[in-house]
């Protein structure tokens, strides 16, 4: 009983700690890092944290146009909005 219930949870701990995922692209089609901050930047967005995620995407922690604390996945290629966090 023991080692079944052992093996379950080995399969199933891949999908437990499974992260975003945005694209799959070849990173030659990502959009530049320093444009698309910029991009954002005039959009209203305070980027306390740029990061290139192990899902591909971009990640920023910050503050929107409103001033809410955000956490947002972006899709490295086209831009959009995969996860949005919003405090």
């Amino acid at each position: 009983m023991r080692k079944l219930l052992l093996l379950t949870l080995m399969a199933a701990s891949p999908l437990a700690f499974a992260g975003t995922e945005c694209t799959k692209a070849d990173k030659a089609q990502w959009q530049d890092q320093a444009k698309f901050q910029e991009e954002l930047k005039a959009k209203g967005y305070n980027i306390k944290k740029f990061k290139v995620t192990a899902g591909n995407c971009y990640e920023i922690y910050g503050w929107d146009k409103d001033k809410r604390k955000v956490e947002i996945y972006f899709d490295p290629v086209s831009g959009k909005v995969v996860k949005e966090e919003i405090e």
